[in-house]
């Protein structure tokens, strides 16, 4: 990912700068609300951490300004007003989640990460209609079918099918599903996402004696046509 951090502490800017490097991210840092405002509207990031207490542009109001200037980045707020009507207020500007100080910085990667996430399911096609070799998903008229035969897909089928449309040859993890097609951001330790998939595979191959959703082991699944693989 590609973070843009905003904080003026310098010692915790360092902090949370070395262990988002150390997972593996790109990470930039301002401790000026002004200069974030000006990164964010001509660079594009993944997710953006906020201070609400900023020199230049307090955090409340350059959240609010990416969201009037129609910038979607995914935003956490960090920061030491951790009250209701804080958080309330936080999230009113256009924040899209609220940690305060001070926290264990898992929890911060793993909010960071889960933004990200969430941000990429909720990416849409401009064409109501996704279509993959002979797959086709109308979404305005909710139909899906295949070889032009119908599909007679339940609710959350149609949104696992939905999900792999989007993003094919793209690994779609257990923990994506779980969020895009259930709103469950924790592993609730049952089968239903197997369960699920194998109901949507067997309308969707079994009756054409092929298999366009592969399992990807230890990782989830992904949706590709063998011919694709090669």
């Amino acid at each position: 990912m590609r973070v843009l951090l905003v904080e003026d502490d310098v010692s915790l800017s360092r902090f949370i700068e070395k262990g988002l490097k150390e997972a593996g991210h790109q990470v930039e840092v301002t401790d000026n609300g002004k200069v974030a405002l000006s990164l964010s509207l001509t660079e594009s990031y993944d997710v953006a951490i906020v201070d609400r207490m900023l020199p230049g542009l307090d955090g409340l109001s350059l959240v609010k300004a990416l969201r009037a200037a129609q910038v979607g980045t995914p935003i956490l707020f960090l920061t030491a007003l951790g009250g209701v009507d804080d958080r309330v207020e936080g999230l009113e500007a256009g924040g899209d989640d609220y940690l305060t100080k001070p926290f264990a910085f898992s929890e911060l990667l793993a909010r960071v990460t889960a933004l990200s996430r969430r941000a990429v399911l909720k990416s849409t096609e401009a064409d109501p209609q996704l279509t993959y070799g002979d797959v086709v998903l109308n979404l305005f008229e909710h139909t899906a079918t295949r070889q032009g035969q119908a599909l007679d897909l339940q609710p959350k089928e149609f949104r696992i099918l939905e999900l792999f449309l989007r993003h094919p040859g793209r690994v779609i993890t257990r923990t994506m599903l779980l969020e895009h097609v259930w709103d469950i951001h924790f592993d609730p330790q049952t089968s239903v996402v197997e369960t699920h998939i194998s109901r949507l595979r067997n309308k969707l191959e079994k009756p054409f004696g092929d298999t366009l959703i592969q399992t990807v082991r230890g990782a989830g699944y992904k949706l590709e046509r063998k011919e694709d693989a090669q």
